[in-house]
Formats: C-alpha cells, sequence, structure tokens
C-alpha cells in the first residue's frame, strides 16, 4: 500500500480564486488533469512531502497550507491501493516562479472553469472550499493570498471570491477594521483612479496577540 499526499493549491489574482493543477505523470488517468501531488517518500512526514511539492512546483519555501484529511477508499485509485493525505496551500500569486510552474505543465484555473480532475480530486477541492470557508469566518487567513500591500477594495474582494457571494462595504469595512489587525501606509493604490485607494499591510504581531487571548476573528 502507497501513502501520498495531494495539495488543494489556491491563488488569488484579479479578483478571482484559481486552482493550480497540472497534468498527471502517472498511470492510470495519465495526462488528465490533477492536483499536485506525490508518493511520500519513506524517510519523509507527510507535512515534509508537501513541502517538498510546494517547493518543486511553486519554488517557493514559505508557503502556508494546513491538512485537510485523509482519502482512502479501497477503490479510490485504480492503478494501486493508495491513501491520499489531502492539504490545501494558500499562496500569493505574484510570488511564485512562474516558469517552474510552466515546466511542469501546471496552470491556473478560475475555481467555476475547473476541468473534470482524476481520482477523487474534485471531492478534495470542494472540502478544501468548504474548510477555507469555515476558517475565514474565524481566523483572517485570507491574508495569505494578498499581496504584502492591499486595499480594502482588495480585501473585499477577495472574501467575496471565498464565500462565493457579494459582501456589504461599509459593514466589511467596520468588521475588518474593528479587528485591529490592519495597519495603514502612507502609500496609495492608483492603479484603478487618480484619486486612489490607501495601502493596508497586515499587523501579524498583533494578531497573534489576540489570537493567544482568545478573541473571535469572525468576518
Amino acid at each position: 500500500m502507497y501513502v501520498a499526499t495531494d495539495c488543494i493549491v489556491f491563488g488569488f489574482d484579479n479578483g478571482e480564486l484559481k486552482l493550480l493543477i497540472f497534468p498527471r505523470r502517472i498511470g492510470p488517468n495519465q495526462g488528465e488533469w490533477s492536483l499536485i501531488g506525490s508518493f511520500v517518500e519513506l524517510q519523509e512526514d507527510v507535512d515534509q512531502a508537501a513541502l517538498r511539492i510546494l517547493q518543486e512546483i511553486t519554488g517557493l519555501e514559505d508557503v502556508f497550507f494546513k491538512q485537510l484529511g485523509a482519502y482512502g477508499k479501497a477503490d479510490r485509485d485504480p492503478g494501486y491501493r493508495c491513501i491520499s493525505i489531502a492539504q490545501y496551500a494558500l499562496i500569493r500569486i505574484g510570488e511564485y516562479d512562474k516558469e517552474l510552474v510552466e515546466k511542469h505543465g501546471a496552470y491556473w484555473y478560475k475555481l467555476d472553469e475547473v476541468p473534470p480532475l482524476v481520482l477523487d480530486h474534485d471531492q478534495m477541492v470542494q472540502d478544501a472550499l468548504l474548510e477555507l470557508r469555515n476558517k475565514a469566518r474565524h481566523q483572517p487567513i485570507g491574508f495569505e493570498l494578498l499581496p504584502e500591500k492591499f486595499t480594502i477594495p482588495q480585501l473585499q474582494s477577495l472574501y467575496e471570491s471565498i464565500y462565493q457571494r457579494e459582501l456589504d462595504s461599509r459593514n466589511f469595512r467596520r468588521k475588518v477594521f474593528s479587528l485591529g489587525v490592519l495597519r495603514k501606509l502612507n502609500e496609495k493604490d492608483k492603479s484603478t483612479s487618480k484619486k486612489g485607494a490607501w495601502l493596508y499591510r497586515f499587523d501579524n504581531d498583533n494578531y497573534q496577540t489576540l489570537l493567544r487571548s482568545g478573541y473571535n476573528f469572525e468576518i
């Protein structure tokens, strides 16, 4: 029996939540679209294997990821008995190594345009989306998908993409400012208007302090 790990890699670009997939390298279903994954090597922990895979594909070493669950139906892989430990990862889409991703034939798809995936990978994606939405309601997890500097409209667009619904701008602003985890910068993004929008940065130190105190970050 084999143990594998499959990574559901999310990125955020131009107001859209996207998924990174690539053509499966081995049979069965070789060449069909698959999540980023690999067998776990004998000397590796599962999390080490996930980090290796993410670095091999994206070139990034410091990637946010969380274990989603184990997928172990006896008939999930017709080629051999294999249990997969799924991980979902969030990366800043402007920071990955584009040439490395292209070398592996990987491609970013908008969530509503993702083609059918091999084995039980479609189920993994659905489960990861549900987990991401649940986490986003109680933790500022979405900041892992944004660039280091961002505007409030960009932040709202991200959460609307995660929740797949529109959010009231006034209520959203009031809530995110009340969390105490945003630091306003003396800079503006003028890419969309002459007036521009103020840029902010995520204050991780303050977040960690509030987290230890048991603060509820529900958005």
